[in-house]
């Protein structure tokens, strides 16, 4: 019996063992994944946990009921990673493989910036990142009055780049809807030149935000939060006052892949762009937010490529070459407020464009532009999340690979 082992059950991790259980055979391949958490979270809800748009009991469910038949859960913290040994060094055994997945996700790190975890951290600091970040912000919210709210990210790369921006929108509908809009200040404040993370979309959207009366700081590369005046100040000089912070701290791998000497500056794991296999180690792939692919670290890429990576796994142990395909590509619904929101369709190369989604030339969804429509679909991913994504289900009608057919291109 040869062994495959999964590290993360997450989203990536677990669609890699429902995925592979099906594929490899049961009397050749036993399939272990390890996971030290309980609790399997819908990420892209602590966006609406904050606004009391969803529960805590929506967005968290037991992992292990979607892990496979067939397939060994162990809830055990990960100490190490010995790739040059085939083995991996568990809080009290050790477990060979012969084939690695690694699928560890990414965390926030507020400690990386001066301050930013200092004495006011979830109390007018907040981040909407964590599970128990969120539901703070949601217990403050639920009594804030009014005065200057800063939304605010510190460098990329970030899980879900939009998550920022919407949080502002929805900040800006919540307010409204709460009749205390013209006493709220409402300030974005981004490291990018522009609002949005794609230039094009930028240009095309930029009026969003002055409609919507919201400012916006660019080129804000934070240094520290004071936490005496309550502001935050660049490495340029530039200072934000704010009565409440939500920002999203620098995100980083698992401190496992540093442990394990495997990772880049940020433990982002070196992984090849087009085959998600480990720059350093053949038989060790990587896959969702561990890697270090210059693709948005979200539910919709870690979907894509989890197709591609299980195309690879088998092309791999056949000892045939593994397929370059995967490109990046993402698809993102953007809430605006007001029960809509907009679609963006992009790629490593492709920015995100105007046309219809999926159908080409149909839609029904329309490309950078609100609708109801979108917003039905960003709340209709719930659903899929956990009854198709997770289970490794493929969407229909949505390609891996990003098509431009039906794109203004």
């Amino acid at each position: 019996m040869k062994n495959l082992l999964i590290l993360g059950a997450g989203t990536a991790g677990t669609m890699m063992a429902n995925h592979l259980r099906s594929k490899l055979k049961k009397d050749q391949w036993n399939i272990n994944i390890v996971d030290q958490y309980k609790t399997h979270y819908y990420q892209p809800g602590f966006l609406f946990l904050p606004f009391d748009i969803y529960t805590e009991d929506q967005v968290k469910k037991e992992g292990k009921k979607f892990i496979p038949k067939g397939v060994n859960y162990i809830q055990k913290k990960i100490e190490q990673i010995f790739p040059d040994e085939n083995k991996v060094q568990l809080e009290d055994q050790t477990i060979n493989y012969d084939l690695l997945i690694i699928a560890t996700g990414s965390k926030i790190a507020p400690q990386e910036t001066e301050g930013m975890k200092g004495k006011n951290w979830h109390k007018n600091v907040f981040d909407f990142y964590t599970y128990e970040g969120a539901l703070a912000l949601r217990n403050k919210l639920r009594e804030f009055k009014g005065g200057k709210m800063i939304v605010h990210f510190t460098e990329m790369p970030i899980k879900c780049p939009v998550a920022p921006l919407e949080f502002v929108f929805l900040a800006d509908d919540y307010f409204t809807k709460k009749g205390i809009r013209d006493k709220v200040d409402l300030t974005y404040v981004t490291p990018l030149g522009g609002a949005f993370t794609k230039p094009k979309a930028t240009a095309a959207l930029g009026h969003l935000l002055s409609e919507k009366n919201i400012k916006v700081v660019t080129d804000f590369a934070i240094e520290k939060v004071d936490n005496e005046t309550n502001q935050i100040v660049d490495y340029g000089g530039q200072i934000v006052d704010f009565d409440l912070l939500v920002t999203v701290p620098t995100n980083m791998g698992d401190e496992l892949i540093a442990r394990s000497g495997m990772g880049d500056d940020l433990n982002f794991v070196p992984t090849h762009h087009h085959t998600l296999q480990s720059i350093g180690h053949e038989n060790v792939f990587v896959i969702g937010d561990a890697t270090n692919v210059p693709a948005s670290k979200a539910g919709s890429v870690a979907h894509f490529a989890s197709e591609t990576l299980t195309d690879n796994i088998l092309l791999y142990l056949d000892g045939k070459p593994l397929k370059e395909e995967f490109d990046g590509h993402a698809n993102c619904f953007i809430e605006t407020g007001k029960n809509k929101a907009l679609l963006i369709d992009f790629n490593y190369t492709q920015e995100p464009v105007e046309g219809t989604f999926p159908i080409p030339g149909i839609g029904p969804l329309k490309l950078l532009k609100e609708s109801i429509f979108n917003h039905w679909g960003k709340l209709a991913f719930r659903w899929i999340y956990w009854n198709m994504l997770l289970k490794g289900i493929s969407i229909p009608l949505v390609s891996r690979n990003m098509s431009t057919k039906g794109k203004k291109i």
